[in-house]
């Protein structure tokens, strides 16, 4: 709605997907300013007002006596004090900059089965030695930035191997995924409709194990699919 709540009461969608000025699949520069905008500006205020007029004890916050929350708070507390207690030999910035790198080099918009693969695994082996040598300055009582990076680098890291290995799936070159083994003879994006069709989403399985793929296919039925051409 105008608010941005999905039909599931409480469930807001905000960024790309957002259904206002930018529209909802564009891409670059259009995707990033929807997706600060909402997140700085907006968000706050449209998901405070849902408290404010529903009320935090109707909406079901108040009460943290259950086992979801309990269960939380403590995974919460053992990741602060693993991050604290590691004592390693590297910021959590050093981490961030390899992160980006590696997603640099090779899943930009240009990408290729070799190059999916070796960053996989350059992330998993970097995902190990951040959770063993990571230095996080300062204290877990106290506002603290590098705690707070910390926790987002390692975000970043599970993130950055999800997407390429979604990337590595999606055997077709469509939209801003350019994968180098399939494109035209005059160089453009070859796409595959008939295989790829869906929406997807990457199943949690657990730590250390492969995500799962569960896909939704799209069917269109007033508008057929299309190649864009970019000459």
């Amino acid at each position: 709605d105008y608010n941005l709540q999905s039909s599931i009461p409480g469930l807001f969608v905000a960024g790309e997907a957002n259904f206002s000025d930018h529209g909802a699949n564009r891409l670059g520069a259009s995707a990033l300013m929807q997706g600060l905008a909402d997140g700085y500006f907006v968000v706050p205020y449209t998901v405070g007002n849902y408290l404010g007029e529903l009320g935090i004890a109707e909406a079901g916050f108040s009460d943290t006596k259950n086992t979801a929350f309990e269960q939380v708070e403590a995974e919460v507390k053992q990741r602060i004090s693993q991050f604290m207690n590691t004592k390693g030999t590297r910021s959590p910035r050093s981490f961030h900059k390899e992160t980006g790198q590696i997603i640099w080099d090779f899943c930009g918009m240009s990408r290729n089965q070799e190059g999916l693969n070796e960053a996989i695994d350059k992330l998993q082996k970097l995902k190990e030695e951040f959770w063993q040598n990571v230095l996080v300055v300062g204290k877990a009582e106290q506002l603290n930035a590098e705690l707070e990076r910390a926790g987002r680098v390692a975000d970043f890291i599970e993130f950055g191997e999800l997407m390429c290995r979604d990337a590595l799936m999606r055997e077709e070159s469509c939209g801003g995924h350019f994968r180098e083994e399939h494109q035209t003879k005059e160089g453009e994006a070859l796409r595959n409709d008939t295989d790829y069709a869906f929406v997807g989403v990457w199943e949690y399985k657990g730590e250390g194990q492969i995500p799962v793929l569960q896909k939704e296919d799209l069917a269109f039925e007033n508008v057929a699919l299309a190649t864009r051409s970019y000459k």
